[in-house]
């Protein structure tokens, strides 16, 4: 039993990093107690454990006097002499008291004190250890799993990703090998506990502070990050230094940097913004490369509204609204995408505009205008290619032909002039 409990203190010794002789003074004060039960009342008694034998003994501090009135508490003078040679009346001699059978009792405490106190002192260990690592990327390896939450075997300590801070498009198998983000480090009622998180957007930004150096030398900025676990990210950065281009140098020559950073995100897009203080430029570059066409800014509900053509709504918003959402976790802003509206008329509000714009040009009256529309004659341009006889033959027009001419080539002489377009619709 000796051996093999020697054995079990070596084992944590190594395994968990606390000293054998911080176990054994543990399992010497829980051995005290079962003394006391096994040995009796007794003075100053103390138990202690032999580290290379195992043995386990009980020791108890009496009194030399002349005559012993209570065995518990004195010892004889010649007893005591035979103990230690130097013994005086009225010293103390340790004397050994381990009962016959004591080894089985204490055994038994040993094992129980034993465990308390590496649970105990387990736990501390990994609050020390941790407690100034939040914010820290660890790799483990799955261990088991509890429900949709995960245990993370780290080495010498066991970590939990839960299940909401796991990444929804993941699957973990029990033996993988996965890196995550220390979330925090919580002290519970049952100990110390380490929270990992893979969905956390911090794990992104601390994997491009790892992996891009401006990053990490001050150079380049990260300004702000939405993300959407598994699906996609968008990453604000600006450059301290107008030579960085901060896009640029976080995608990395031939993009390998931000490749990196996605395979270990398991294929997650990753969007690489410039940040800009102007709003309608930071969401220009946020929403690239949908075209937006306008914008109205409601600077004090930090609102923005957007139009863009019909053609480039779907790739304004993203799938199932993607874009637009991350956009406004990214800004800060309310953004608002609406497909522009294109007033198209009919053919009679077509007709009278022509009208309108044809007697519009000064020596043509309305009737001819109406005329000169319903013959074909739209605009300007298409008046000009008329010759004198084709509209001596409108009925409105006829010996007016030659005035409504020179009115034609006088308003085209004077928009020319002007460098008006001749065309009216």
């Amino acid at each position: 039993m000796n051996a093999e409990f020697l054995a079990v203190l070596e084992y944590w010794e190594r395994e968990k990093g606390i000293q054998k002789d911080v176990l054994l003074r543990a399992v010497e004060d829980a051995l005290l107690s079962a003394a006391k039960k096994a040995v009796g009342p007794a003075r100053e008694l103390r138990c202690s454990i032999d580290p290379k034998s195992g043995d386990i003994k009980a020791f108890a501090k009496l009194v030399v006097s002349e005559k012993v009135v209570s065995k518990h508490d004195q010892i004889s003078v010649f007893d005591a002499r035979r103990i230690n040679p130097e013994a005086q009346l009225g010293g103390e001699v340790e004397v050994e008291v381990t009962p016959a059978n004591f080894g089985r009792i204490a055994s038994q405490n040993a094992k129980q004190a034993l465990m308390q106190h590496l649970r105990r002192a387990e736990k501390e260990l990994i609050y020390a250890e941790f407690k100034d690592r939040s914010g820290d990327i660890v790799s483990g390896t799955v261990r088991r799993f509890d429900r949709s939450d995960v245990t993370v075997d780290l080495g010498r300590y066991e970590a939990l990703l839960p299940n909401r801070e796991r990444v929804p498009t993941e699957e973990y198998q029990i033996g993988e090998r996965i890196r995550c983000y220390v979330k925090a480090v919580e002290n519970t009622a049952h100990g110390p506990e380490i929270i990992l998180s893979r969905a956390d957007p911090q794990f992104v930004l601390k994997l491009f502070r790892l992996e891009v150096s401006e990053i990490s030398d001050g150079t380049i900025e990260i300004k702000g990050i939405a993300r959407e676990p598994g699906f996609r990210t968008k990453l604000a950065v600006w450059s301290r230094d107008e030579k960085v281009d901060p896009v640029g140098a976080c995608v990395g020559l031939r993009g390998q940097r931000v490749k990196n950073i996605v395979r270990e995100l398991n294929n997650e897009k990753v969007d690489v913004i410039k940040w800009d203080s102007n709003i309608k430029t930071f969401i220009t570059n946020s929403l690239a490369p949908a075209k937006l066409k306008a914008f109205e800014v409601d600077e004090v509900n930090r609102r923005v509204k957007i139009l863009v053509s019909v053609d480039q709504l779907s790739l304004a918003i993203g799938k199932r609204g993607q874009n637009a959402r991350l956009t406004s976790k990214l800004t800060g802003w309310q953004v608002d995408i609406e497909p522009e509206h294109v007033v198209t008329m009919g053919f009679e509000e077509k007709v009278a505009l022509a009208v309108k714009t044809v007697a519009a040009i000064p020596g043509i009256t309305d009737a001819q205008a109406d005329s000169l529309v319903h013959h074909g004659f739209l605009s300007l341009e298409d008046l000009l290619q008329a010759e004198p006889g084709d509209l001596a033959e409108i009925a409105e027009i006829g010996d007016q032909a030659p005035a409504v001419i020179d009115a034609i080539r006088s308003e085209a002489a004077r928009r020319n002039a002007g460098g008006e377009q001749l065309s009216a619709v």
